[in-house]
């Protein structure tokens, strides 16, 4: 097995299901199953999770609501969902803990970087909420902050609708191309729309390597980890 740690982003709209908003309990019945299949390869597991099921900050700093009030507001999103994940892995017997980066003690650990490593050594599941603790920052951002000082050896970025990186929006070019392989340097300079910049600038600093593939489907999560042909590599 060539990872030995992973860093895994969900998008919070994968947890929705069918559903316009909010949690759907068999999504996440189905992506816990799906997570236990990597467990089992005996791979530690370090979920960031998103809150656009929920809530979007972005959004709503357009509709004129404060930035930083909004994005706080996200993060509280991001430990609904955690904690929601959390019931459906523990519901398979998988050890696991939620560590947020903003301070909800009566339901989660804080965010501590040598707890985190203490969890992951007793191959304990842990679930990282609250994005970074600071608005302005994505989960994207989360994820490659949280993969560089965890030492994580591959970041898979869950999508919503989105199966890799393409050359152009694929929403409004309907020959946009899917490509198997980019570089950061690549998606900076074409600004290619898969990530915020600031999470592709701290990749490509830190030396991650990301596979971006879409969730559209139960199984996927163990095959883009085995298989080339799923999804998109980001590397230098």
């Amino acid at each position: 097995m060539p990872y030995r740690r992973i860093v895994l982003k969900l998008s919070g709209e994968a947890l929705k299901g069918s559903t316009n908003y909010g949690i759907d309990p068999l999504t996440i019945k189905a992506v816990a199953k799906d997570i236990k299949e990597i467990y089992d390869l005996g791979i530690e597991i370090i979920i960031i999770v998103g809150a656009g099921n929920i809530w979007r900050g972005v959004t709503a700093s357009k509709l004129g609501m404060d930035r930083s009030q909004a994005d706080y507001m996200g993060m509280i999103g991001t430990i609904l969902n955690g904690l929601a994940l959390q019931d459906g892995l523990e519901g398979l017997n998988i050890p696991t803990r939620v560590l947020s980066a903003i301070n909800v003690n009566q339901v989660c650990e804080p965010y501590i970087r040598r707890k985190a490593l203490s969890h992951l050594s007793k191959k304990r599941v842990i679930i990282i909420v609250g994005g970074t603790g600071n608005p302005y920052f994505s989960t994207d951002s989360a994820a490659t902050l949280r993969a560089s000082e965890l030492d994580a050896d591959l970041i898979l970025m869950a999508k919503n609708g989105v199966d890799g990186v393409y050359d152009r929006d694929p929403r409004i070019n309907k020959d946009a191309k899917l490509l198997k392989e980019v570089s950061y340097q690549e998606i900076l300079e074409k600004k290619i729309e898969i990530m915020d910049m600031t999470a592709v600038s701290m990749a490509k600093d830190n030396h991650l390597v990301i596979k971006v593939f879409s969730m559209n489907k139960q199984g996927l999560i163990k095959k883009a980890l085995l298989d080339d042909k799923v999804g998109t590599l980001i590397k230098e």
